[in-house]
């Protein structure tokens, strides 16, 4: 017999490396079709899926910000990056048979839906992926903000922030092959120990209105799966 999910409304927080070619850079048609295989399976055993994307892969704002840039130019750049990330990976979950909708902070009606909060639930109730661009609609925000802040909009129970890292861990697994890895965490734990989950306004929120985060590395097999099944995967932050 089937497992049943243990949370039935998630919102999957995705880097703009997910939609990445090899070198990292640019959207990769390839990788928008294995992310709808991930993102298919929970779908299809009935999970609620909602999702916010980032632009790494296309720009990143500190490169303008380098050069003099001003912020807020930079952070509207970045925010319409994120709507191309979205519209690439819309359209591979639709050729996969699910019924999707892109909406966006800023107004585009021309190619996605203005994100409206009961518009956005309704969505899921019949079924629906949503896909959330273009940040918060604000400079000065981070797509995680953005994630966390539509994570309680739209009522999710679980948050997940799909890294290329199998967790959180006390220090950077990259540079020290002794860190060690958290399977559980508290929210105070997380901001005593500086571990830098999200950006400190995004978790901040999150703790705020006790919304659990799983951190979690993507492109292990089944992982996705198992975090919405309630198993043990990643890093589970909560109160």
């Amino acid at each position: 017999m089937a497992e049943s999910p243990k949370y039935r409304r998630v919102l999957v927080k995705l880097s703009g490396e997910a939609m990445a070619s090899e070198n990292g850079a640019g959207i990769s048609p390839v990788a928008a079709n294995s992310l709808t295989e991930t993102i298919k399976y929970i779908h299809d055993i009935g999970v609620e899926v909602a999702i916010v994307i980032g632009a790494g892969n296309l720009w990143r704002g500190k490169d303008g910000l380098e050069h003099g840039m001003d912020r807020s130019t930079a952070d509207h750049m970045g925010m319409l990056a994120t709507v191309m990330n979205a519209l690439a990976l819309g359209d591979a979950l639709g050729r996969a048979g699910i019924d999707t909708r892109v909406q966006t902070a800023i107004e585009m009606r021309d190619i996605t839906e203005p994100y409206i909060r009961k518009r956005a639930i309704r969505h899921l109730e019949k079924g629906r992926i949503i896909i959330l661009g273009a940040g918060t609609g604000n400079p000065y925000f981070t797509t995680d903000t953005a994630a966390a802040l539509r994570s309680m909009e739209i009522n999710a129970n679980l948050l997940v922030k799909a890294t290329k890292v199998d967790g959180v861990y006390d220090s950077d697994p990259v540079k020290n092959p002794n860190a060690k890895k958290f399977d559980t965490l508290t929210y105070m734990d997380a901001i005593k120990q500086n571990l830098r989950v999200m950006d400190g306004t995004a978790f901040t929120l999150c703790m705020d209105n006790q919304m659990p985060i799983i951190v979690l590395d993507l492109w292990q097999e089944n992982s996705l799966k198992s975090a919405v099944l309630g198993h043990t995967i990643g890093t589970l932050i909560n109160a």
